[in-house]
């Protein structure tokens, strides 16, 4: 059964995809879905989830994005195999929106209206989904009172500047389909991309609202970050800083850096390795996780992805030092 406010958000998609589509002579389309099973042995943790996709070309050079998601997990509550979708146990949209971009060697400009992720540093879903790493950054969980990889904006967004140095802005109100979602709002999030040579630098800012099931919680959610990408010759090193509030009387900041490295004597093998921390200053319920992941995403066949992490937190908040074993099994299809 599908939720008012799902309907509401597939109205809006057909509402500004409609004209388009009537005026179409030849819409390209391509589909994709994608399966993942797992299983960590952190709290004997298990997960499922698939993932439908829907994007291509409309006329007058608009492109259109539509994303669907169903997960479950058993066991523990956990962050594990929560990289880029949420855990809800029904079937969710996710992002929904339509776009435009337009290039020349000195401009570039660019709109996107609907449902998105917000645009706070690597934010997009193929920076964190099924890239070899099982978990999203401490920063990036909505437990660890920080951001989270599932905000998603109804609004709109507008990139201008360069193909070298941009900017984009987005107004809108948080649609979070995650169980711990924010309060309906206004937000703002704004980035700066620069990039020379294979380096790739940004710096963002997010003014949004507390998740709503924080009770306790007063005061606007409010953070600045920053974020480095640097490629070459099959590795890839990358990372993002954050600091800010969750909400009023409090202070979180941290960071990760992650390291991939798939060079041609490696075959269908990428390693990953990933060092981070996160301090969340709170009086006495502070906390200060920090966490190492150890792994690799294998290529089985051109439809089946392994993906192995082995994660190490230190002792923190009282609780032992814990180590733990994470794989999963994606199948995935496109079309």
């Amino acid at each position: 059964m599908v939720s008012a406010r799902t309907g509401r958000v597939l109205l809006l998609f057909l509402a500004l995809t409609a004209p388009c589509v009537a005026a179409a002579q030849d819409v390209a389309v391509t589909t994709e879905a994608d399966i993942t099973v797992g299983r960590s042995t952190a709290d004997d943790v298990r997960a499922a989830g698939t993932q439908l996709r829907a994007f291509g070309t409309l006329p007058r050079e608009w492109r259109f994005y539509a994303e669907a998601s169903w997960a479950d997990q058993w066991g523990e509550k956990s962050d594990a195999f929560g990289s880029a979708y949420p855990y809800n146990h029904r079937v969710r949209p996710v992002e929904i929106y339509v776009e435009r971009t337009s290039t020349s060697p000195h401009s570039l400009w660019g709109t996107r209206v609907g449902r998105y992720r917000a645009p706070f540093g690597l934010y997009n879903r193929s920076d964190h989904a099924y890239t070899g790493f099982l978990r999203a950054p401490l920063i990036r969980y909505g437990g660890y009172w920080a951001l989270s990889n599932n905000f998603l904006e109804t609004g709109a967004s507008v990139v201008a500047g360069t193909p070298r140095l941009y900017g984009e802005v987005s107004l809108g109100i948080p649609q979070d389909e995650d169980d711990l979602h924010r309060a309906r709002g206004f937000d703002r999030v704004g980035r700066v991309q620069a990039s020379v040579g294979d380096v790739i630098v940004g710096a963002s800012y997010i003014h949004t609202q507390p998740f709503k099931e924080q009770f306790w919680a007063h005061g606007d959610t409010e953070f600045s970050g920053v974020d480095a990408r640097w490629m070459r010759g099959g590795v890839q090193l990358r990372g993002e800083w954050i600091d800010g509030h969750p909400f009023a009387g409090t202070k979180t900041f941290g960071g990760y850096a992650d390291l991939m490295v798939h060079r041609q004597f490696m075959g269908p093998v990428t390693a990953v390795l990933r060092a981070e921390r996160l301090d969340y200053e709170a009086g006495p319920f502070s906390s200060y996780p920090r966490r190492y992941t150890a792994g690799a995403k294998v290529r089985l066949s051109s439809m089946l992805v392994a993906h192995v992490n082995v994660l190490h937190e230190p002792p923190y908040d009282h609780d032992a030092a814990e180590t733990a074993l994470d794989v999963a099994l994606t199948f995935s299809l496109r079309r």
